[in-house]
């Protein structure tokens, strides 16, 4: 894997962010998608996509992947393809054939993590979100989150992880570990600009592998960034938002603003 060129191709931001040419023979796929293969990619599915070409998407040491053979089946172009108004239109196949059935199958696996609640048990709208102690992002999300916590419309459930400083396990692990996680998540926030919550040891021991737990889900989901949240929209398909929301995204997980 080190010597492949494929992981640089991720950070390609257009459809020319590369070319691969067939040099063997595939049984299921054209030849083309068969190196794509070779190089570990796991082809999950294909779509009719732009231009004359095929679309496929699929999976690599678990991230999601859009790649497209040409019209001549002997070359595939790996990267993100958009139309001539912005859209990504391979962020739209990857999460209706990959993300959104994996998610899906995963929403038992995080009605049953170990998880703090925040919120109202009688609201409407369930989401859950990988929340790290050490996080900003996760830090500014609560507070965006908090008209419709507040008004009873949004219940979150924080999936408590420790990877982003050596502390982050211990602070996770006394949140989760108190006698009232929910006020000690509460705590945290309300001096996370002060350095947070202040470890306890023994809660620490109590709670250490529910967190090393969280982290091994986060992990399996394919997960690198927090906050991650995923929500169902209307229709009760999971969604996955990486990262902090913006405003629109916000009120597509939330509802309007109270």
């Amino acid at each position: 894997m080190s010597n492949s060129p494929l992981p640089r191709l991720f950070r390609g931001a257009l459809l020319t962010s590369a070319l691969f040419t067939a040099t063997v023979q595939a049984q299921d796929y054209p030849p083309a998608i068969q190196s794509l293969e070779q190089q570990g990619v796991k082809v999950v599915d294909s779509f009719d996509a732009p231009g004359g070409m095929t679309g496929y998407v699929g999976e690599m040491q678990g991230r999601s992947l859009a790649f497209y053979l040409t019209p001549d089946g002997r070359h595939v172009i790996v990267g993100t393809l958009l139309d001539e108004e912005g859209n990504n239109l391979s962020a739209a196949s990857i999460q209706e054939l990959i993300e959104g059935p994996k998610f899906a199958e995963a929403w038992p696996q995080l009605e049953d993590s170990n998880w703090v609640q925040d919120g109202s048990s009688d609201a409407d709208t369930i989401i859950y979100t990988f929340t790290d102690p050490n996080c900003p992002y996760c830090y500014r999300f609560r507070q965006q989150a908090e008209p419709w916590i507040a008004a009873g419309k949004v219940q979150l459930r924080h999936i408590l992880v420790g990877i982003l400083k050596e502390d982050s396990l211990t602070k996770a692990a006394t949140i989760l570990g108190s006698e009232n996680p929910e006020e000690a998540l509460h705590d945290h926030q309300a001096s996370y600009q002060q350095g947070g919550i202040e470890v306890d040891r023994k809660l620490v021991s109590a709670a250490r592998m529910d967190v090393k737990a969280n982290n091994r889900l986060m992990q399996e989901l394919g997960l690198r960034a927090t906050p991650s949240t995923l929500y169902k929209d209307d229709e009760g398909k999971v969604m996955m938002v990486q990262g902090l929301p913006n405003p629109q995204a916000l009120e597509r997980m939330m509802g309007p603003k109270p």
